[in-house]
């Protein structure tokens, strides 16, 4: 299942090697700022996960701010709602998975790589708690609300039969796929209802952005 958070991103104060930093607001949501750290450390956060090359461009400091409120908003929700939550369980089962397949199970190729993106792993910890967080959320919150039903299943198998049928070579008859075909349709009708409802909840909160405080990005 895909959703727009599959990659979701939580941000603590920045942490640069060997200069100073002057921490700015850089967007109020509500009554909510959001800081040029939590910017810093969801783009380092980010690249870390994704293996690539920190990028600290004005164009990419503004897209993490967008992120980042949208992640503000869910956030809130949250309090108000009633979510089962995840547990440091499912935190550190998530965490010993990535150490397996990135690192072979290696805590201390696991700190190296933290140490080259300035992350600690308390700080990969909390970011992983909220990615879960956040995904049970979503399933939560909209999940209830899709329905996809027989005909949705057979309109979708007609139009992807060839490439199913090259994915699944054995059986890729609609019955033996069904399942699957409406496990896909409920992602991404999930996945929509929540894109509706951040685009609803945004005109609903007031959102200052403070400019200045993306200008002179750098990549890294």
């Amino acid at each position: 299942m895909r959703y727009r958070f599959a990659v979701m991103l939580v941000v603590f104060a920045s942490i640069l090697t060997g200069a100073t930093v002057m921490d700015r607001i850089a967007v109020i949501v509500g009554r909510r700022a959001i800081k040029t750290s939590d910017i810093d450390r969801d783009l380092r956060v980010s690249a870390f996960l994704n293996r690539q090359k920190v990028d600290l461009s004005s164009a990419a400091m503004h897209s993490a701010a967008e992120r980042l409120i949208d992640q503000e908003l869910v956030r809130q929700d949250l309090i108000n709602g009633q979510y089962t939550e995840p547990t440091a369980q499912d935190v550190t089962d998530f965490l010993g998975q990535l150490k397996r397949d990135r690192f072979n199970g290696s805590d201390a190729g696991l700190q190296a790589d933290l140490g080259r993106y300035r992350l600690t792993e308390d700080q990969l910890r909390r970011h992983l708690l909220w990615q879960l967080t956040v995904l049970r959320f979503i399933d939560q919150r909209f999940r209830a609300g899709v329905l996809v039903t027989d005909e949705d299943a057979a309109v979708y198998y007609r139009e992807h039969q060839a490439e199913l049928q090259k994915a699944y070579p054995r059986d890729n008859s609609l019955e033996a796929l069904g399942p699957k075909i409406r496990e896909t349709l409920t992602g991404e009708r999930i996945n929509q209802a929540f894109e509706e409802w951040l685009a609803e909840t945004r005109k609903s909160v007031r959102i200052d952005y403070r400019q200045q405080a993306f200008n002179g990005g750098t990549s890294q």
